[in-house]
């Protein structure tokens, strides 16, 4: 279907054809007929102007289009159409731009009405074994019982008749799904487990879904509009040319000497250097993968001082991730990662997934299971070679060595998934929203262009959210936060300065709307979150937020220099026409030039050095020794876990667990360091600004190469069995060798892995 062209496309095709006949008829002798289509062609730009600007002074705006007015008015009035004509022109041009730039539409909420459920399961009677209708939602009353299917979202707030699992991300911000056993559940959230029965506690209407819908709306409603650039300069540009046209009639005695500067203090590079800017910088900032809705949100984030960032999703992975792998010292990591695997494949739950991914990294195939099933609030369960393997929650007592699990995982703010064989505990998974690769380095570009405050603004627990905003180094955390209470912070940060809010949950969306602008992550986030924001990552790279920002500022500095120029030299013709040096068609041609070089200035937006040095990277390697790091976690497991088996004294388990970490330290570790001193760090050299960029890696290469040696060294002095007076040394040693391990695989996959696409 063809698109209608717009009223401004329409405007400017009419204006340019009257011009380009007023110039065919002048160049065939026809003089009058010339002046009439010129004359014609400014009166079909000055009649939207004068509409334009009446509608600005009612709203108690006006800028810009004032000056356009006074320019083609005077022009008519003094019969000089030509140069009336040509400004018609450029005032029609500067409004296609501007049109294009600045699409400032209504938030659009219907991502989150959508998204709320449409219908509910109801049972006809109230026992959990009758049968369910399917009802309209809005049936649903205080009291009735409703079922909720795996993967649905709970349709109004309730009460949990027995237990469920519930994935409370978009609401919460809590990564990992929650078990409620008889207390109460939001609508909105989904159910991650099982089905389960409700007792609902409120209407639709009435629920907390509804709530955050009204939030959103009640806050894009009340956001004001964004002044335009070309406005805020014109201000001030508009009193100096009316005082230098007066001044120029009053001491001249002649009209014609006014409309002359009138003439020249067109604010074309108001209305075409700065939306060709804009448009660059909207170009420029789609091609670094961030789609911008309309030019005055570019205008926005190119002046933010104060950034407020969601958790979950968006500073961290949004999905739970095996860290740590613990098991007894007859178990290895491979195994316990198979036979978890091998459960687990049958599972709906979320850490299920957690599992999977981690047995999939490190390259270990699922055990086959037999018999699996699902126990609400503890697990799957199954037969694996023969062991009875529940994968879950541990309700009973806890050996000697899980006891110090436990501490761990409290330690870490973890969750802990236990491993149990026979119903005795095996092993033990560290469960958490790991943060994004890129994150830190994110912080650090957002700081260098210019952002004075970030702040972590999440609903996640207070242990959790501090943690995370130390290890970023962030200005201030607010944990614990419901959508008003983000909302409220957002609305009073904005009134301070200018604020920008990034988030992809459901939660997010009222903050994103009430926001100066918003910011979305939309490849993974709600897309509820990307309708109410100004501004959506498309894929799913947290490093695209600096880009926004560094391109907003840089194009921001173009249109101010550009209009800044242009200003600069209206002023000079405008002197220069006062003096009766400018004729009005000259000072309309001068003003042509004048545009081509401010046009030509703003259309460096579309260019620009925004982290070319990702580009440059060699992405096959960073690819290569990334996916390394994930499959080398048994052999760094190994390494803690030998440390913990030497605990309690020496022994046969202990000793083989100290052989095993050697062995997958020299046969796995040490190769993937040396392929990475050859090949990777030469590599990048180049793009970091030359070796010494990775001496501190290297250094680290050289200290885990020493601890390994001092192992070795060890073993060959014991080649039977490990002597009592060597485990003190050998347990430093291991430990030493497991911090190594992991800060220089946290340094080099936030400082490299995160350059290449």
């Amino acid at each position: 279907m063809n698109r209608r062209p717009s009223a401004e496309v329409v405007l400017l095709a009419a204006v340019a054809a009257l011009l380009a006949a007023g110039g065919i008829a002048r160049a065939a002798g026809l003089v009058p007929v010339a002046s009439a289509l010129w004359a014609a062609a400014t009166v079909t730009a000055l009649v939207p102007a004068v509409i334009w600007v009446l509608a600005d002074l009612r709203a108690g705006r006006w800028g810009a289009d004032v000056l356009a007015v006074l320019a083609l008015a005077g022009t008519v009035a003094v019969g000089e159409y030509l140069a009336g004509a040509i400004i018609a022109a450029m005032v029609a041009t500067g409004r296609v731009l501007e049109a294009a730039a600045q699409r400032r539409a209504g938030r659009d909420l219907s991502a989150l009405l959508e998204r709320a459920p449409s219908t509910a399961h109801r049972r006809r009677i109230d026992d959990a074994g009758a049968p369910m209708e399917t009802i309209a939602v809005a049936e649903v009353g205080p009291g009735d019982r409703i079922v909720v299917l795996p993967g649905e979202v709970v349709p109004v707030d309730a009460i949990v008749c027995e237990q469920g699992v519930f994935d409370e991300s978009a609401l919460t911000g809590e990564a990992e799904p929650v078990l409620r056993q008889g207390g109460p559940v939001r609508s909105g959230v989904v159910n991650a487990g099982a089905a389960v029965d409700l007792r609902a506690s409120a209407t639709a209407e009435g629920s907390t879904y509804a709530g955050v819908v009204r939030l959103a709306e009640q806050a894009a409603a009340s956001t004001a509009p964004i002044a335009r650039l070309a406005d805020r300069i014109a201000v001030w540009f508009l009193p100096v040319a009316l005082l230098i046209a007066v001044l120029a009639w009053l001491l001249s005695g002649e009209p014609a000497r006014a409309v002359a500067v009138l003439v020249t203090a067109t604010p074309c590079p108001l209305l075409l250097a700065v939306p060709v800017a804009v448009t660059g910088g909207m170009s420029r900032m789609s091609r670094s993968g961030v789609v911008v809705k309309d030019g005055a949100a570019l205008e926005t984030l190119g002046r933010v001082r104060t950034l407020a960032m969601d958790k979950t999703g968006t500073v961290t992975a949004g999905q739970p991730e095996v860290t740590a792998v613990l098991c007894t010292p007859d178990r290895t990591t491979e195994h316990v990662l198979g036979i978890a695997a091998g459960v687990e494949s049958y599972s709906s739950h979320v850490l299920a997934g957690a599992v999977l991914r981690a047995a999939r990294s490190a390259g270990v195939p699922p055990a086959h299971a037999e018999a699996v099933s699902e126990e609400v609030g503890r697990g799957a369960v199954g037969m694996v070679s023969g062991e009875r393997v529940r994968v879950g929650r541990r309700t009973g007592p806890l050996p000697e060595w899980a006891v110090g699990v436990e501490r761990r995982g409290r330690l870490d703010l973890a969750s802990v998934v236990w491993v149990e064989a026979d119903d005795v505990p095996v092993a033990a998974f560290l469960v958490r929203d790991r943060l994004r690769r890129d994150a830190a380095r994110t912080i650090r570009r957002l700081r260098a262009a210019g952002m004075a405050q970030i702040v972590l603004l999440t609903g996640d627990r207070v242990e959790n959210a501090t943690e995370v905003a130390s290890l970023l180094g962030l200005d201030g955390v607010r944990a614990e936060c419901a959508p008003e209470e983000k909302i409220s912070w957002v609305s009073r940060e904005s009134e301070r300065t200018v604020t920008a809010m990034a988030g992809d949950g459901i939660n997010d969306a009222p903050a994103l709307a009430a926001a100066d602008i918003g910011i979305a992550l939309g490849s993974r986030g709600s897309t509820a979150a990307a309708q109410a924001a100004d501004a959506v990552i498309v894929d799913d790279r947290i490093d695209r937020l600096a880009d926004a920002v560094e391109i907003a500022r840089r194009t921001r500095r173009l249109a101010v220099a550009s209009a800044g120029l242009g200003t600069g030299l209206s002023v000079l013709a405008m002197i220069a026409a006062a003096a009766g040096r400018l004729p009005p068609v000259l000072g309309a041609l001068a003003q042509e030039g004048i545009d081509v070089a401010v046009i030509g200035n703003a259309l460096r937006a579309l260019t620009g050095p925004v982290s070319f040095r990702r580009r440059r990277a060699p992405d096959d390697l960073l690819r290569r020794f990334a996916d390394e790091h994930e499959t080398l976690l048994p052999a760094r497991t190994a390494v803690r876990q030998a440390a913990d088996a030497l605990g309690d004294g020496g022994g046969p388990a202990a000793d083989a667990a100290v052989r095993r970490a050697f062995r997958l330290l020299t046969e796995r570790v040490l190769p993937h360091e040396l392929a990475e001193e050859n090949q990777l760090y030469p590599a990048l050299a180049g793009v970091l600004g030359g070796p010494e960029s990775t001496v501190t890696m290297s250094r680290e290469h050289a200290e885990i190469e020493r601890l390994v040696r001092r192992l070795g060294r060890h073993l060959r002095e014991s080649p039977d069995t490990i002597q009592p007076e060597q485990i003190d040394d050998l347990r430093a040693t291991l430990y030493g060798l497991d911090a190594v391990l992991d800060l220089h695989f946290a340094q080099e996959e936030e400082a490299y892995f995160t350059l290449g696409r």
